[in-house]
């Protein structure tokens, strides 16, 4: 049974387990969606396995005269996704539905067999290797996560479950506040009457400056005038700063000075009882996560504030061996960052090249 959102991976399950309405797919189709149709959920399943069946919600459609590689592609563009919503019926907008003759009715301009055919082979191939580093970084983020819960103590053991060798000692159990200075970012305001486009302004620090790839924030969207510094938090090259709202749990190191606003938390190391690297790793570790969490639910806003964040317990072994494990989570950073960026470019590319090409028919 075909399970879209699970990287189009097919499941298996039993058949009186099945409770709605399937269809049989005995044949090589295109599954098209009619719920939401902006998620765009259109799967070629070229060879579909001995009883096959899929959810009433697809619509499968085959064909002898077309290739269905490249009406898939078609069916992507923006023009066809903006008139089958136009076409769209239904109680909410994520309710809406649209028949399998409004898709029949969709128009788009093809050229001969043979080409339809060359079009569809490139964007299969370029489908497979989104397939390919889609699925080598999910198993690194499943690696890293389990690395993560195994590098550090938990459950008040002061040894973790697995280390570098050469390394015996216990590890010295702390307050994080005993070890590091903890500030709250502030915001002078008006902000707006504080904003400049002076390049000689301060580094003005917001949430959405933090990379979604990497840990290091190295630039900003906006800078403030020197005269609000009074009123905010000043950061500097290897300062951590990690967010103190909903969204907590991923630090960030700073690569650069700068201000930082009220949904930040500054965390300095001046004693410098940690390797950074592996304080930043540690603090996003998922025994500090859960005591944030614990933390946090007994506010009365599900926030972090320097109080809790001090209160955590750490564990910390010798600087050398932060070393190691820093260096060690650090690689494996990359690795992440590696097959993201070539997932995420191959992706952006050929949805970039179809719409381009698509979007343009008339």
């Amino acid at each position: 049974m075909p399970a879209f959102d699970n990287n189009e991976t097919a499941e298996t399950v039993i058949g009186n387990s099945m409770n709605s309405l399937r269809k049989i797919v005995d044949r090589p189709c295109l599954l098209v969606n009619k719920l939401n149709v902006r998620k765009k959920r259109i799967w070629h399943v070229p060879r579909p396995e001995a009883n096959a069946v899929c959810s009433s919600e697809f619509v499968p459609f085959s064909s002898h005269s077309s290739d269905l590689s490249f009406i898939k592609i078609s069916l992507l563009s923006e023009r066809i996704t903006a008139y089958l919503e136009s076409c769209s019926s239904g109680s909410s907008n994520s309710q809406k539905r649209v028949t399998p003759e409004i898709i029949m009715s969709s128009e788009i301009i093809a050229p001969s067999l043979a080409e339809q055919r060359r079009i569809g082979a490139f964007f299969d191939r370029l489908d497979s290797l989104i397939t390919l580093h889609q699925g080598k970084y999910d198993k690194l983020c499943v690696l890293k996560k389990s690395m993560l819960d195994k590098m550090f103590p938990k459950g008040g053991s002061l040894y973790p479950e697995i280390r570098f060798a050469g390394f015996t000692d216990p590890w010295e159990q702390r307050k994080l506040g005993e070890l590091v200075e903890i500030e709250r970012g502030g915001s002078p305001r008006p902000i707006e009457q504080y904003i400049t486009d002076d390049p000689c302004g301060l580094n003005w620090v917001k949430i959405g400056d933090a990379p979604e790839l990497g840990r290091y924030i190295t630039k900003t969207a906006e800078k403030i005038k020197p005269e609000g510094l009074s009123k905010t938090r000043q950061v500097y090259p290897g300062d951590l700063v990690l967010s103190n709202s909903m969204s907590f749990g991923r630090p960030y190191i700073m690569a650069i000075k700068g201000c930082v606003h009220d949904g930040w938390l500054l965390i300095r190391d001046a004693q410098k009882h940690f390797d950074p690297i592996f304080l930043c790793h540690m603090l996003g570790a998922p025994q500090m996560l859960n005591q944030y969490r614990m933390f946090a639910a007994g506010s009365t806003v599900n926030n972090l504030n320097k109080e809790l964040v001090g209160n955590a317990i750490v564990s910390l072994p010798s600087k050398n061996e932060q070393h190691e494990i820093g260096i060690a989570l650090d690689r494996l950073d990359s690795l992440i960052t590696l097959h993201q960026r070539k997932y995420c470019g191959v992706a952006s590319w050929m949805l970039g090249v179809a719409l381009v090409r698509l979007s343009s028919e008339k």
